[in-house]
């Protein structure tokens, strides 16, 4: 049987010759798919090609079978994209980001993680999380009711933004684009957010990383933006004021205006 592969697609780059652009791949986060990042692509286009993908068993991409762990996504993710590129990742597509930059440090240019912490839950040494038994309740929740939980945790990514019920509208709208995630996917990746610590990853790594917080994010709370500095070893943090935790959604020209000011001051565009 042949492999199974996330779906992806690649857009040319317009604002240079796609011959000589450089590759960003944007990997989304839990429950979505690439469609979220709709609002910021025509500007990374003015100098990139762009990469979107699904992850496994969610949006157009079929689900595998076998363990359903962030080491797995990484693995999925590199299979598909350029052999160099920066990535781009959202929440749980922060964690995959930074998970490729540790096993393939050669092949990923930068990381941008947006609304992700080393760390999504509270632990020894770090308090500026949730608390575990949330995400908890939260997975109790998503097996007696997949559709509506998801639905909440939606809602609670748009928590705090001046745009709240702006954002939660084209959430909903975009996740019933292209149908439910499998329930594989949704449980795996609560896991995965419970359990996941990339406070000894990120240090190792020698690539340019922006991580970028927003101001009111009931998920990822700023607080974690302190807290992630020092671990970072090549890159720095941003904070974007008046947004929850889809920043990219709620003012995707302040988000994409930072993230190019982080790509010239480390000279990774003109």
């Amino acid at each position: 049987m042949p492999k199974l592969i996330p779906f992806h697609n690649t857009y040319k780059a317009t604002g240079v010759n796609d011959d000589e652009a450089q590759d960003i791949v944007l990997i989304h986060g839990w429950g979505l798919h690439a469609i979220v990042f709709d609002d910021i692509v025509p500007a990374l286009l003015e100098r990139f090609r762009v990469t979107v993908v699904d992850l496994p068993g969610m949006g157009q991409s079929p689900m595998p079978n076998g363990d359903y762990t962030l080491d797995f996504l990484a693995d999925e993710v590199l299979a598909i994209m350029p052999e160099r590129a920066h990535v781009l990742g959202w929440s749980l597509g922060g964690l995959v980001a930074l998970a490729m930059a540790g096993k393939a440090a050669q092949r990923v240019q930068s990381v941008v993680t947006v609304a992700t912490s080393p760390r999504f839950t509270t632990g020894e040494g770090w308090d500026t999380a949730m608390k575990p038994d949330i995400l908890g309740k939260f997975a109790e929740m998503f097996d007696e009711d997949h559709e509506g939980t998801l639905v909440r945790f939606l809602a609670l990514n748009c928590k705090g933004s001046a745009a709240m019920r702006e954002d939660t509208a084209r959430l909903k709208e975009i996740l019933y684009f292209c149908g439910l995630p499998a329930p594989k996917a949704l449980r795996s990746g609560l896991d995965i957010l419970r359990e996941a610590d990339m406070r000894t990853v990120l240090p190792a790594l020698d690539m340019p990383v922006l991580m970028v917080f927003g101001e009111n994010d009931h998920i990822v709370p700023a607080a974690a933006m302190a807290a992630s500095e020092p671990l970072i070893h090549h890159g720095r943090t941003a904070l974007i004021e008046q947004v929850a935790h889809v920043a990219f959604l709620s003012a995707p020209e302040t988000f994409t205006r930072a993230v190019y000011d982080f790509y010239r001051e480390y000279r990774l565009v003109a």
